[in-house]
């Protein structure tokens, strides 16, 4: 089985936009929201999100900055 045949995850890839990293980011955001609620707020959590939010604003402006 290929990650592309997983519902969710081929939809993400076949309408992304042809980027391997910027595809896992986008899938990565709603497993980053769910552990948080489940975990709770806590220090952990709380850099969690950050480094979620700082890789994924980093990688979009490298985009950007590329083209």
């Amino acid at each position: 089985m290929r990650p592309r045949d997983v519902p969710v995850v081929g939809t993400v890839v076949e309408a992304g936009a042809d980027d391997r990293v910027f595809d896992a980011l986008l899938l990565a955001g709603p497993v980053v929201i769910i552990v948080v609620a489940a975990l709770g707020r806590s220090p952990l959590t709380v850099a969690l999100a950050a480094a979620y939010i700082v890789a994924f604003v980093t990688y979009t402006l490298s985009l950007g900055v590329r083209s």
